[in-house]
Formats: structure tokens, sequence, C-alpha cells
């Protein structure tokens, strides 16, 4: 097989590390400094106990569909997480070992992604998604499920606001959106196929992907990273090396569903809503004008990525609890005062 150019990047890599210094002399005048942490130290995977709790399959009837799940948490509401194209459950780990103290969290693999396993991996549909997210619901807490806070992330975030607008999750009582507007997600379509084209397609090892994806820029964190990358890998034996889970790029006829009408249907959903942005300038005319109205409630997270559950974990879980709080969303429903239910001002009249 020819070299993989991930193998040149290897050599680049360590070309750049420091040497071990040099034996001290007599005449030196300065302290040598320790080496410094290897390259496979530094980016070895982590273990996600510790963040989650538990992690189950949950199986849908009458179908051979598997989806996998994290769990965190024992009491309050259920902050169900869904991640983006090409992410895993993982993505909100070092969120969820916040959140937990104060609510239960579930991050769920969407189909083709993690370990989930389904009949058809490249059916990312918005209907099927849509489907699976209330099938395994269902299956995880039967007919009357505790107060549900559906949090999104990109791909995942459309997912979200599409079982929100379908309106027959009956213990639906937040939704949460992140880093993903209609007009932004639907201009930058047509350079898809590119991005993903042009990305490191192979990794001699975990740890190489690790590193590419910090160094790359497309995670921030480190240990969010440690945390998340291993799970969207997968190696292949024909290769000899580690490949992406998802095949994202086999899924283009369904990209256009995900974000078209996005803005007016997460407008319409009649529950308490918060959009996180990594910059101020993904507002398209639709929100802009819902923001104006209140409708919704905004957040601006600086010095972010597109990840900003990964990048900023604690900020995303204090954004989290606090959306929670304002909105006194509690383990079986939205908290009555009198006969009045408070929403708080990011509900809809």
């Amino acid at each position: 097989m020819s070299t993989l150019p991930e193998e040149s990047l290897e050599e680049e890599l360590q070309s750049e590390e420091p040497k071990q210094p040099p034996l001290p002399s007599a005449f030196a005048s300065l302290p040598q400094r320790p080496p410094t942490q290897s390259s496979l130290e530094k980016y070895a995977p982590l273990d996600w106990v510790g963040y989650f709790d538990e992690e189950k399959d949950i199986s849908i009837p009458d179908s051979n569909d598997v989806f996998h799940v994290y769990m965190a948490g024992t009491e309050g509401p259920v902050i169900f997480c869904l991640h983006g194209g090409g992410y895993s459950g993982l993505s909100f780990a070092l969120a969820a070992g916040k959140i937990k103290e104060k609510a239960r969290v579930v991050a769920m693999d969407l189909r083709g992604h993690g370990k989930s396993s389904s009949e058809n991996d490249i059916d990312l549909s918005i209907e099927t998604m849509c489907n699976d997210v209330l099938a395994v619901l269902k299956e995880m807490y039967g007919e009357q499920p505790p107060s549900i806070v559906l949090v999104g992330h990109s791909m995942g975030g459309s997912v979200a606001v599409h079982v929100a607008a379908k309106k027959t999750l009956r213990s639906l009582h937040g939704l949460v959106v992140v880093d993903v507007v209609e007009g932004t997600a639907m201009a930058s379509l047509i350079h898809m196929q590119k991005i993903l084209s042009t990305r490191m397609q192979h990794f001699s090892s975990i740890e190489k992907a690790i590193e590419w994806s910090v160094k790359g820029g497309s995670l921030r964190n480190l240990d969010s990273a440690r945390l998340s990358i291993p799970s969207t890998l997968k190696y292949d034996d024909s290769k000899k090396c580690y490949v992406y889970r998802a095949r994202l790029e086999e899924t283009e006829q369904y990209w256009r569903a995900w974000y078209e009408g996005l803005s007016e249907k997460f407008l319409s959903c009649p529950v308490p809503k918060l959009l996180l942005l990594a910059g101020t300038d993904r507002l398209d005319r639709p929100l802009t004008i819902g923001q104006m109205q209140g409708k919704f409630q905004m957040v601006v997270v600086r010095h972010t990525g597109h990840a900003i559950q990964e990048d900023a974990p604690e900020e995303f879980a204090s954004l989290i609890l606090n959306f929670i709080a304002r909105n006194r969303i509690g383990p079986h429903g939205v908290e009555f005062v009198g006969s009045v239910v408070c929403g708080g001002a990011s509900s809809d009249d």
C-alpha cells in the first residue's frame, strides 16, 4: 500500500517535537528542562467513566436497530443530547460531568455513528433520525417519560428542532440548539463535499487522530478530543489504519432537508428555547426578528469553535443548568406557581 498522507504528517510532527536535552556540562549556566511529555501520552484516549455513569444499548422492537446511549445523573429533568454529523454521544462527556450534579444526561449515538448499529447506516434522512430519537425515548421511558430538554449540536440541532416541531413528545419542556442556523447551514452545503474530501482520511493510530483534530483546529479542548475522537473512528482491516466511522460523504441527498425551513420550525416550537452560537454573524432574518420579539434566548459563546460543548464544556454546562433554572423545568415537568406556567422570557407568547 502506498504511504498514507497521515504518515508524512507524523514525520513532520515528530521533527517538531523537542529533542532530549544534552547532558549537563561543567559550563552550563542554566539548569536543563525536564523532557516534555511524549506525544503518545499527551494524545492518549481517555475513558468516559467519571463523566457519564453508564452506557446502554437500546434495541428498537421490530427492527435490527440498536442505539447506544451514555447516561449520567439520577435526579432532575433529562437533558437528551444529540451530536453533530461525524461526532458521537461522547461529544457531551465533559459537559455531562458537570450537568449531572443537578440533572440527568442522556447522550445518544445517532445512526451511522459511534457504537450504534442500524439496518441502514446511510439513511440520515431527517424523518428517519427523528423516528430514531422518539423510538429510543419510548424504549427508555415508556408512555410516561420524565421532563425532557432536547439539546442538539449542528446536525443534531436540526434533529432536535424537527422532533420538537412534531409536538408529539408531550414531556418536552425545553429545546437547546448549538451552533446551527438555517441561513449559514444552507449556504455552506455547496462546500461540504470538498470539506469532507480534503480532511485527513486515514490515521495510523487513534493518538494521531486525536492529535490531528486538535492541531487541525476542529476541536480546541484536548481532554474532550481524547474522550470523543476514538468513538468517531473504526479500524479498516483492508487499509490497515483507522478511518471515520460515519460515511457522511454518502449522505448528501439528505443534507438540504436537515436545514431547509429550520428557523421557522425552531420559532414555532411551543417550549422555552435557547440558541448557543460561536459567532454573531450566524443569525438569519427570521431568527433576528424572533430574538427581537423575545421568542427565544440567545447566547454567543466566545473563543470556541463549532463544537461549543467540547471546546468550553464548563460554560456550556452552566448555560444548560441556568436555562433549566430560569424556566423552572423540574424532573416531572414545568413547575407551576398558582395557575401560571413559569416558562420564562425565552418561551413563546
